[in-house]
């Protein structure tokens, strides 16, 4: 049984592949009541059944359709339909467009298409978009990924509560606006490479959105941990931690902590 408190907990934040005990991205968010699988990235369906049943999920959410971010959507795919699970199918999918034939052209193996819908209920993204499941409400925004369609996401628990995801992003003013004042704020570090957040610019789009906690993800293979950590508190004055694996986070009211 899920309660209300609103958390989230690190499945994985390597990129761009998973590294020994670090699973590229994924979170699992808890809170109202449901479980939201945020990001399927390639080794985070292992590290999601350390604190749930891939069964018990009651919807997944996918920023853009990177390997890293979507990958285990296909392995997701097998085990729900194919593992004997007790699961109401099929399981919410809210994704870019073009992920349900995505899915389909990597599963399929003859002349028929295989059932993608079998197992997931798909939902295009689009700026925006905003669904209620359960005591949870889940607000998407399009961020600028240099190219493909990329969303980042706010999840409010309806107690004032609230956290927001970046998925991999440039800064831009829909991240800012999305997160303006939000509790938690996940962003991604993964360099000064296109479509993504310095270390440093993390903490600025942070710091212009007036967040509560800062918690830096996905950081590139040039930078340690501790130093993106470093990099963003630089520029932002509240309080900044890196994505451990296996980290959870409860969220609470800014200036409540």
């Amino acid at each position: 049984m899920v309660d209300d408190t609103l958390r989230i907990t690190v499945l994985g934040s390597a990129t761009p592949f998973p590294r020994p005990g670090n699973a590229c991205s994924g979170h699992l968010v808890e809170g109202g009541g449901v479980r939201v699988w945020v990001d399927a990235g390639t080794g985070t369906l292992a590290e999601l059944q350390r604190h749930v049943g891939l069964g018990e999920i009651d919807a997944v959410w996918i920023s853009h359709l990177h390997a890293d971010h979507s990958a285990d959507l296909l392995t997701a795919y097998y085990g729900l339909l194919y593992a004997g699970l007790d699961v109401a199918l099929p399981v919410p999918l809210l994704a870019p467009p073009g992920t349900a034939d995505r899915l389909a052209g990597f599963l399929t193996n003859g002349a028929a298409r295989s059932p993608v819908e079998k197992a997931f209920a798909i939902t295009e993204l689009y700026d925006g978009h905003a669904v209620r499941i359960g005591g949870l409400t889940l607000r998407s925004r399009a961020v600028d990924h240099d190219g493909p369609d990329a969303f980042a996401l706010r999840v409010e628990d309806g107690q004032g509560r609230s956290l927001v995801y970046s998925g991999d992003c440039a800064p831009c003013p829909a991240l800012v606006e999305l997160a303006l004042e939000c509790d938690l704020f996940v962003c991604e570090a993964d360099g000064d490479v296109p479509g993504h957040h310095s270390a440093a610019q993390a903490g600025r789009s942070a710091a212009e959105a007036c967040v509560g906690l800062l918690v830096v993800t996905h950081v590139g293979p040039g930078t340690a941990p501790d130093e993106a950590v470093a990099l963003a508190a630089a520029e932002f004055p509240g309080d900044v931690v890196h994505a451990d694996p296996g980290a959870r986070f409860e969220v609470v009211r800014r200036g409540m902590g």
